[in-house]
C-alpha cells in the first residue's frame, strides 16, 4: 500500500507538472463551455433573412408582406422589382428562403382562381431552413385562413360559421419536452459531455505510453510488477478526481447560462461517474496497447472525433448502417448522451435511463478487463528478466 500511495502521489505531481495536460484538462473544458454557451445563448435563430419578391404590389400582397414582417423569426427583404439573379441575391443576403408573390395575386383571389404562391427554401443550412420554413408556413397559413374566412363572410355567412366551414376540424399541435425549441438546452450540455470525454481520452492517451516510451515504467513500477489492476488505478484516480472539478465547473456554467439541470440528480451523478470510468479505462487500454504516446493520442482522437456525430443524439442510430451502430455502441459517449437526453431534455423517469446505465457499466467492465489483461502481459514481458540490482536508483520503501 505504501508503494501504491507513493506512485499515486507521483502521478498527481506528474499530472500537475505537465503544462500541456493542465491546459487540456482544466482550461479546455472552461473555454469550450463558455464559448459554446455564448454561441447558443439566444437559443433560437431569429431575424433570419427572407426575400419577398412582390410582383403584384396590391393591398392584399402588401398585407401578406406585413404579416411576414411581424414574424420575429424572419427578417423580410422586399423586392418590388424582380432582381436579375434570385440565386445571387439569396447568397448575397444569406437568405433562408424566397417568397414570390405572383402578379394578379389579389385579382385571382377575388375571382377564386387560386393563385400559386411559390416559396423556395435555401437548404444550404438545414437549421436556418427549418426555422424559416416553420415561420413561413405559420404566417402564410394564417393569411390563407383569414382570406378564406373573409370571403365567406362577404357571401353573408356569420363569422363563427365561416371559421368552421374553412376548418371542418381543429388540430392542436402541442410540443413535448424542449417546448420553446431552445437550441441552448438541446445542444450545449451535450457538447460539454463531448469535451469531457475528449479531455479524458487525451489525458489517458499518454498515461502508460509516456512511461513506456520514456523508460521510467520499469524503474518506478518494479515493486508493483504483480499488481496490474492497482497500477491501472494509480493512473485513473487523478483523472477521476479532476473530472469532479470539471463537472462542478459545468454545474456552475449551467447557472450562468440558465440551463436547467437534469432530473434525478443522484442518478445523473452515478451516470456521469460510470461514463468517466468507462472513458478513462478505454484510454488506459489504448495507452497500454500502443507504447508510443503520440500514436496513442492520434488513435484515441480518431475514436473520439466522430463520437458525437454517430452517438444518435442528433441523428437516429437506427438510420445508420450496422457497422456504424457497432462503433457508436462501443464509445462511452453514445449511451451517456441517450440517458442524458432523457434526464435533461425529456424529463423522463429515472428508470428509463437504466438500460443506458447498464450499457455504460458493461463498457466500463470490458475496458477495465481488457486493460488489465494488456497490462498484465506487458508487465510480464517487461519484468521477466529484470533484477532489482540492475535498476538504478530504485525507490526505497519499508517493505
Amino acid at each position: 500500500m505504501k508503494e501504491f500511495f507513493r506512485l499515486l502521489k507521483r502521478e498527481f505531481k506528474l499530472f500537475i507538472g505537465n503544462s500541456t495536460l493542465r491546459t487540456v484538462f482544466f482550461l479546455a473544458p472552461i473555454f469550450y463551455a463558455t464559448l459554446l454557451g455564448f454561441v447558443y445563448k439566444s437559443g433560437k435563430v431569429e431575424n433570419t433573412p427572407v426575400l419577398v419578391i412582390d410582383r403584384d404590389n396590391t393591398p392584399l400582397s402588401n398585407q401578406l408582406t406585413e404579416m411576414l414582417e411581424d414574424n420575429k423569426s424572419i427578417k423580410v427583404i422586399r423586392y418590388l422589382q424582380e432582381p436579375f439573379s434570385i440565386k445571387d441575391e439569396v447568397i448575397k443576403h444569406e437568405a433562408a428562403a424566397v417568397v414570390i408573390i405572383p402578379s394578379k395575386f389579389e385579382a385571382f383571389i377575388l375571382q377564386k382562381k387560386y393563385p400559386e404562391l411559390n416559396v423556395y427554401i435555401n437548404t444550404g443550412n438545414v437549421l436556418t431552413a427549418n426555422f424559416a420554413s416553420k415561420a413561413l408556413q405559420l404566417t402564410v397559413g394564417t393569411f390563407s385562413a383569414g382570406v378564406s374566412i373573409k370571403a365567406l363572410q362577404k357571401a353573408g355567412m356569420p363569422a363563427t360559421r365561416a371559421a368552421t366551414q374553412y376548418e371542418p376540424f381543429k388540430a392542436n399541435y402541442i410540443t413535448l419536452f424542449n417546448t420553446t425549441g431552445n437550441y441552448l438546452i438541446f445542444m450545449w450540455p451535450a457538447m460539454l459531455a463531448v469535451v469531457l470525454q475528449q479531455v479524458i481520452l487525451l489525458a489517458m492517451a499518454v498515461s502508460f505510453a509516456a512511461e513506456f516510451q520514456g523508460g521510467t515504467f520499469i524503474k518506478e513500477y518494479f515493486k508493483m510488477k504483480r499488481w496490474a489492476f492497482p497500477t491501472m488505478l494509480i493512473k485513473v484516480i487523478p483523472i477521476w478526481i479532476f473530472s469532479i472539478l470539471i463537472v462542478g465547473v459545468y454545474y456552475f456554467m449551467h447557472m450562468i447560462f440558465k440551463v436547467p439541470m437534469p432530473e434525478g440528480i443522484f442518478n445523473f451523478i452515478v451516470l456521469t461517474a460510470v461514463f468517466v470510468g468507462s472513458a478513462s479505462f478505454l484510454g488506459v487500454f489504448i495507452s497500454i496497447l500502443i507504447p508510443d504516446a503520440l500514436k496513442a493520442t492520434q488513435i484515441l482522437m480518431v475514436i473520439a472525433s466522430p463520437a458525437f456525430i454517430i452517438s444518435g443524439f442528433t441523428w437516429p442510430l437506427n438510420a445508420m448502417p450496422a457497422f456504424v451502430q457497432f462503433i457508436a455502441n462501443i464509445i462511452p459517449l453514445t449511451p451517456f448522451l441517450q440517458a442524458f437526453k432523457i434526464l435533461l431534455i425529456q424529463k423522463g423517469s429515472v428508470e428509463l435511463t437504466f438500460p443506458y446505465l447498464k450499457h455504460l457499466g458493461i463498457l466500463l467492465i470490458v475496458y477495465a478487463v481488457l486493460g488489465w489483461i494488456a497490462l498484465k502481459i506487458k508487465m510480464w514481458l517487461m519484468f521477466r528478466y529484470v533484477k532489482p540490482e540492475t535498476i538504478p536508483d530504485l525507490p526505497e520503501t519499508d517493505d
